[in-house]
């Protein structure tokens, strides 16, 4: 049965609602697409300090962020995977090899470098971004993703990342 235009346009309505609230997340995971199948994790790259495209977030926090351009990827599953690396006042680098999943506005952490090199997580998850971890969040609105769909290219994630100026969170 196809639905009436009333359906239709209540339908359109909650789309920009939920994206009004913030909600598109949310929004995205009821219209997922059965047949995904994520990629196989991969290794956690080498990875560099310098040179990094700064992640804008608010300047109270005691870390600040920046993805490492050279290890940005897209998978044929449209996961954009990079190395997301934070860094204190007092200079101590830590980083993540994350990954974003721009339809369903979600995030999955796969390792974590510190003091004794990469340690893989365990658990592995999707997890809401906004919510979970908001220098991802920050770096999907960034520039990472165009809309719910990542950018056409890594390339084409930096520039969108160099040039977007966000405001504070």
């Amino acid at each position: 049965m196809k639905p009436t235009t009333i359906e239709t346009a209540s339908r359109s309505l909650l789309t920009l609602a939920l994206a009004a609230f913030g909600m598109s997340a949310s929004f995205a995971q009821l219209n997922e697409n059965p047949d995904w199948k994520e990629e196989s994790a991969p290794q956690p790259p080498a990875f560099k300090t310098d040179g990094l495209i700064k992640v804008d977030m608010p300047n109270y926090l005691e870390l600040s962020y920046g993805v490492d351009p050279q290890t940005l990827t897209i998978g044929k599953d449209s996961v954009v995977r990079y190395v997301m690396v934070a860094t204190s006042r007092s200079g101590t680098v830590n980083a993540m090899h994350e990954a974003i999943r721009c339809s369903t506005g979600e995030v999955k952490l796969y390792a974590r470098y510190g003091s004794s090199g990469w340690l893989t997580d365990e658990k592995q998850e999707w997890r809401p971004m906004q919510s979970a971890a908001r220098h991802s969040w920050a770096a999907a609105r960034q520039g990472i993703c165009n809309g719910r769909a990542p950018q056409r290219t890594p390339q084409d994630i930096v520039r969108a990342m160099r040039s977007t100026m966000m405001p504070a969170i």
